[in-house]
């Protein structure tokens, strides 16, 4: 099994340090599809062709071997491979099946999520830049295709050698906004734009994958230039300030920039549809592909999905689930970070739900009123999915008082306990349930059916709610399904309190 914890100490603090130790890492392959691509290569009617398409399947496999083309040819081939036919040709099949013999071949679910999660934005790119692109530009589709591929490979050794470390970068400059160099000093010692074009130069990738890096880091102002025509409303006016700037516009069409433009598109969009960071992309390729906004975006969306049915995976997150979800909801990212913690602004509304919540006499009419403001303080506290339920006398039955972030019918939902050993258990006594990864096979099972599909993905919180000595509530949350922000957890620990104090007082407020 690849290890996916396992830090090498000291960490580097150079480009040329982190080349040489990202150099180092032997990327795993998928089994399965090792085993194919062996079986392909020791079949003598199989073409080149046929074995390159069999390869891309697994974006390791198809990194290993342009690098090892590239490598061995460096001497005697001025122009790198440039797509992965040319790559094996180059090789020969000979020494391509001795490369596979040396790469770690394991089962998937036993390849670091980390990796997993970056090598399926990346065939999310290609899927992006194949849509949108390659149709456009025929002569180029392979440019396109193996360049937004293997755009993000230089992260993909350090997904497996320090997952923290990209954790933790994602988690401060995507989600909190603070400064990317400061952040990036602080963690890895370099800027990762250039240690990402190190690694690209060094391994000799695609021109174009290069060429998105170098943009990036040096020609920012012509970046900006090219979004403040992008959002310029009227097409006619955006031709008009492309014309009076020729340079401008000769730089904005070259071929190469597709690859940056899907990865961008592909990146974004795992934080939120709605982001800033997705609508300058979305804006940037609707004017390279002069098209309309709208046109764009439903594209996009359709090659998303498109990206999900062929590559996700049950403990991924793919940012095409999430088009199914009211527009005006901003979500974040769903696969390895936690949930960003709550805004100022929203703590100070939930401590507002708790104190009506603590307030005696009870303040509240019935019921229904004081599961309303217990909803609302889970939602204020960073609850982007909550269900309350009510136990009848018997303990036998559970019915939805309140939901949050839920389709509508599941307010009618009817849970029998009986038919569920952790209800039975959470009835018992005032009790917490926390699913993660770790446990989550071991507790899903034991989950009605109903809360499965209501609240899917691997963490979820359940917590059961006394009064006079009995269970009469069972909360149910989660932060979308993904990692939850420890502030969110804490925060719905102390809510629960609050519940159930408001419980006991309201139950006896005649006496």
């Amino acid at each position: 099994m690849v290890n996916e914890t396992t830090v090498p100490t000291p960490k580097p603090n150079t480009i040329a340090g982190w080349i040489k130790r990202l150099d180092e890492v032997a990327l795993p392959v998928p089994q399965a599809s090792h085993e194919r691509v062996c079986k392909a290569i020791g079949d003598s009617r199989r073409s080149l062709r046929e074995i390159a398409e069999l390869m891309q399947n697994s974006p390791a496999l198809v990194l290993s071997v342009m690098r090892e083309a590239n490598h061995h040819t460096h001497g005697s081939l001025s122009e790198p491979a440039e797509n992965l036919e040319v790559a094996i040709n180059r090789l020969g099949l000979e020494r391509t099946a001795e490369l596979l013999a040396r790469l770690p071949s394991v089962p998937l679910n036993e390849i670091p999520v980390a990796l997993r999660q970056l090598q399926m934005i990346s065939q999310h790119a290609s899927q992006q830049a194949n849509g949108l692109f390659a149709s456009r530009l025929a002569r180029l589709w392979q440019d396109i295709h193996w360049g937004s591929l293997l755009f993000l490979s230089p992260l993909w050794p350090m997904a497996i050698t320090y997952p923290k470390l990209l954790e933790e970068w994602e988690l401060r400059v995507i989600h909190k906004g603070q400064c990317a160099h400061k952040v990036e000093q602080a963690l890895f010692g370099v800027r990762l734009l250039e240690l990402c074009l190190g690694l690209t130069e060094a391994w000799r990738l695609p021109i174009w994958v290069s060429q998105g890096y170098t943009l990036l880091l040096n020609e920012q102002r012509l970046l900006v230039k090219v979004l403040h025509i992008a959002r310029e409303e009227e097409p006619l006016r955006q031709q008009q300030l492309l014309d009076a700037d020729p340079t401008l516009r000769r730089w904005l069409n070259q071929p190469a920039n597709t690859v940056l433009l899907a990865n961008g598109l592909a990146m974004s969009a795992q934080e939120s549809w709605t982001c800033p960071h997705t609508q300058r992309w979305q804006y940037l390729t609707a004017l390279y592909l002069q098209q309309p906004l709208s046109e764009v975006q439903q594209q996009v969306h359709q090659h998303a999905v498109t990206s999900a049915r062929n590559d996700l995976m049950s403990d991924l997150w793919h940012p095409a689930l999430s088009l199914i979800w009211p527009w005006n909801v901003q979500r974040v990212h769903r696969g390895l970070l936690p949930a960003p913690p709550p805004t100022a602004e929203a703590l100070a509304v939930w401590r507002k739900h708790c104190t009506e919540l603590l307030m005696e006499p009870s303040r509240f009419a019935n019921a229904m009123h004081l599961t309303t403001c217990a909803k609302e303080a889970l939602a204020a506290c960073g609850m982007q999915r909550v269900m309350l339920l009510m136990a009848d006398r018997a303990l036998s039955t559970l019915r939805v008082h309140q939901i949050d972030g839920l389709p509508k019918d599941a307010a009618h939902l009817s849970l029998d306990v009986t038919q569920s050993t952790l209800l039975q258990r959470l009835l018992e006594k005032s009790a917490q349930v926390r699913l993660t990864p770790d446990n989550h096979a071991q507790f899903s099972g034991l989950l009605p059916t109903q809360l499965r599909r209501l609240f899917v993905g691997q963490h979820l919180l359940l917590r059961s709610l006394s009064s006079n000595g009995r269970v009469v509530m069972l909360m149910v949350a989660d932060q979308g399904g993904g990692p939850f922000s420890e502030t969110t957890v804490q925060a719905f620990g102390k809510t629960a309190q609050c519940i159930e104090k408001a419980l006991h007082t309201f139950t006896n407020r005649s006496a």
